[in-house]
């Protein structure tokens, strides 16, 4: 089979084949045979002669198969190790290093992206306050010192910058433009984003399970609501993707140019929005689009999700410097699955990616930390006091801001104004945030350039501009300018999160943590206020994002100062505490709430079902769900085409995309049909036998036969449905299992199936 036909988890179900094309009497069994070979991976058809049974490439909006996938891998892997002689051995050898190479590979293509970025983002950005009259393509700094990416760095020239040009001196005409330039950029990143509108089938189970009335969606199942696919900062569809939820088109090739494009706009436009979100998404594109040329991952959806994992680390480490820090990022928030070969992998492709981000050299600089400081003083035992109301203030923002975006998200994004013109939504964003911004000096600037100003330290008798303010008499007016900027970031981060344009939560956070440090600073003169900021940024984005382990490191990474480590350990474990006080979900849980993809936190799963008695038996469907879905199969086996037909219009007028068939006899459960390979079966396989032909489900085939027993799961795993509901949690989120058939105690026969998006829907209503 040529390689561009393999099947990938996003090949579509049921590919178009032309309508005059007819089976005669004579080549219908071996043209079953030839679709099955071309829509079925080989390893795939091994399995069909296993109790476990063959698999389709998974559809849109199915959860994987995990369970399946190993043991397909397993299959795959001996075939591989079983060959003999030179080509045998040269085989076992590339089988055991592509995970290397891919990862490797990752890890460069991904810098290459990111250093792009970045240049693109530093020299856009500034156009809104002038431009550099050696090199229009030059961003301020680099025009007035005369760095260049991709070179060595060139010594300071020193305060004056004749090649910078102003538009003008004049105050409120450079106002304009600046309002001007950012609306221009937020209506160019809405535009490239609307260009990935996605539609999206129903992700939400148990409609056609609760009410027997509703309506329903025919061939093409429940409607579902629009998506933009490069929008937002990609972290939650990711998560829902490393979970086992299948999300088409969110990982191609066009997706990751319009992120790296609109994110360069986004960002330039000064909203309180960042880049290190997006480049996440960026690095599992890339991740996804190296996996496609290995067929170890190309055809097996778990080993991709383990690949998938891997390339986030890659991303974090670009954003910041920090490959550490992006390692235990994808460990800490991104990934449900992660083995120790996984975390090797995403060491090597993090370590890959800052290498050749600090040889590309974006900033100039040479150095791969971005807010290097120096403080060269340490910290008193009463000092851990600040440190903890630095965490409270951080926790109370957090959980301020993760309840106050939600409701924003939930009510005003409603408005069909703003759910049918996003552009718009975008336009009056940005609009609000240059006219509260440009008036501040400190919040002119662009995200990062606001941590770096707020992290310097002042004792060395710097002339930047925040030095020269503390060291007037009077720092009334620059002590409101902290107010006033800690305020802006706060309302104006809420109500940014989630516009239809690339964006992260990350350097928004930082730079309202950073204001409140250094405005808390200005009353502890024992040590550098520059301090305060920094533990103030990462309490901050603790609050928000939940994360302690991997912030820790990455504000280490990010600064180079290890002497701090302790004072950001206590703010981040305390304002981790009090926003979880406040609402139990960080910002990327709440996001995947309001985008609605089904995702399964085993811990926090456990955590709610804990605090009820409920058994399995609570989530078995309705007597009406059960019978259509159970097929009585005869001694002889065999059904009618006819009733399997019904069966699967049942199955698709309830909208899952999940659900599948239970096989029994006389009340015993003996295996499961899954939707997707009844619908191939029956409407490809066996378009041409009648409706009244007759199916084999289960034994050995005979001679004539359209035979769908290959695709049965002989060997479905159950659950009695007395047992506890901690059980049900820790099967689905142990295994990766996509059904569990429930029994009854004493008989074992079947009374109920449990999907797992089923078991999501539980689990949100124990949250309301």
């Amino acid at each position: 089979m040529p390689d561009h036909e393999h099947p990938t988890e996003r090949t579509h179900l049921l590919p178009h084949l032309a309508h005059d094309r007819r089976f005669s009497a004579v080549q219908q069994e071996a043209d079953a045979e030839s679709l099955i070979s071309t829509h079925v991976s080989k390893e795939e058809q091994l399995l069909a002669a296993t109790s476990i049974g063959e698999r389709l490439p998974y559809n849109d909006y199915t959860t994987i198969d995990w369970l399946h996938d190993l043991v397909k891998d397993s299959f795959r892997s001996r075939i591989v190790r079983s060959q003999r002689g030179i080509r045998g051995t040269l085989a076992s050898i590339f089988e055991s290093g592509q995970g290397w190479i891919a990862a490797a590979s990752i890890g460069l293509l991904t810098a290459c992206v990111a250093f792009c970025v970045d240049v693109a983002v530093a020299t856009v950005s500034d156009w809104k306050l002038g431009y550099c009259s050696a090199y229009i393509l030059s961003n301020r700094e680099n025009c007035c010192t005369g760095r260049r990416p991709l070179g060595a760095t060139k010594a300071n020239l020193g305060e004056s910058c004749p090649s910078w040009q102003m538009w003008t001196e004049d105050y409120w005409k450079a106002f304009g433009i600046y309002v001007g330039f950012a609306l221009a950029f937020g209506v160019a990143s809405s535009s490239f984003t609307m260009l990935t509108k996605s539609t999206l089938p129903s992700t939400a189970p148990g409609h056609g399970d609760k009410d027997p009335r509703s309506v329903k969606g025919g061939e093409q199942g429940v409607v579902g609501k629009s998506m933009y696919l490069a929008a937002g900062s990609g972290i939650p569809e990711i998560k829902t993707i490393l979970s086992g939820f299948v999300i088409p088109h969110f990982l191609d090739l066009k997706v990751l140019i319009v992120k790296a494009v609109g994110a360069v706009f986004a960002v330039a436009t000064g909203m309180c929005l960042g880049k290190e979100g997006p480049f996440v998404h960026i690095s599992t594109c890339v991740a996804y689009l190296v996996g496609t040329f290995f067929p170890k991952y190309n055809e097996n959806s778990r080993k991709m999700r383990e690949l998938l994992s891997a390339g986030c680390s890659a991303g974090l480490s670009v954003a910041f410097g920090a490959p550490i820090g992006g390692v235990l990022f994808s460990y800490e928030e991104i990934s449900t699955y992660f083995p120790r070969k996984v975390l090797w992998r995403a060491f090597l492709c993090s370590l890959v990616a800052a290498i050749v981000l600090k040889a590309l050299n974006p900033t100039g600089t040479g150095k791969l930390v971005l807010f290097e400081t120096n403080y060269g003083i340490s910290y008193s035992p009463i000092h851990y006091l600040v440190f903890v109301v630095l965490g409270i203030a951080g926790g109370l923002f957090g959980g301020a801001f993760c309840k106050a975006n939600f409701l924003w998200s939930k009510h005003f994004r409603k408005y069909s104004i703003i759910k049918n013109y996003p552009v718009f939504e975008v336009f009056l964003v940005v609009l609000a945030t240059g006219l509260l911004q440009y008036p501040n000096p400190m919040t002119r600037e662009p995200g990062d350039t606001i941590i770096k100003n707020l992290l310097v330290d002042c004792r060395g008798g710097s002339n930047e501009w925040v030095c020269q303010q503390e060291a007037k008499g009077n720092k009334t007016k620059y002590v409101g300018w902290l107010v006033y900027g800690t305020l802006v970031k706060l309302i104006l981060t809420t109500i940014t999160f989630g516009c239809k344009v690339p964006s992260g939560i990350i350097i928004p956070a930082l730079d309202a943590g950073a204001f409140f440090g250094r405005l808390l600073g200005q009353w502890i003169t024992t040590i550098s206020p520059g301090i305060f900021a920094m533990v103030g940024a990462a309490a901050f984005l603790a609050g928000v994002s939940r994360m302690t382990l991997s912030l820790c490191v990455i504000m280490f990474e990010l600064t180079g100062e290890l002497e701090y480590i302790v004072p950001h350990m206590t703010a981040i474990l305390v304002a981790k505490w009090v926003a979880d006080a406040l609402e139990k979900d960080g910002v990327y849980d709440l996001a995947q709430a309001v985008l609605g993809h089904p995702f399964l936190d085993a811990d926090h799963a456990m955590n709610l079902v804990q605090r009820n008695h409920d058994t399995v038996e609570r989530l078995i469907p309705p007597k009406q769900t059960m019978r259509d879905i159970t097929v009585d199969v005869p001694q002889d086996n065999k059904v009618t085409k006819w009733m399997l037909s019904e069966k699967l219009n049942k199955l698709k007028e309830r909208g899952l995309m999940d659900a599948g068939l239970v096989l029994v006899q006389d009340g015993m459960l003996q295996g499961y049909l899954a939707e997707g390979e009844l619908d191939f079966g029956l409407n490809k396989i066996g378009q041409e036998w009648q409706g009244t032909s007759r199916i084999r489900l289960l034994g050995e085939a005979e001679e004539g036969d359209l035979d769908l027993s290959s695709f049965v799961d002989r060997t479905p795993l159950t659950v009695c449905a007395k047992a506890p509901m901690e059980y049900l949690v820790e099967m689905f989120g142990k295994l990766g299992l996509r059904y569990l058939c429930v029994v009854e105690e004493g008989s074992s026969k079947l009374v109920g199936v449990v999907i797992k998006k089923r078991l999501v829907v539980y689990l949100e209503s124990l949250k309301e």
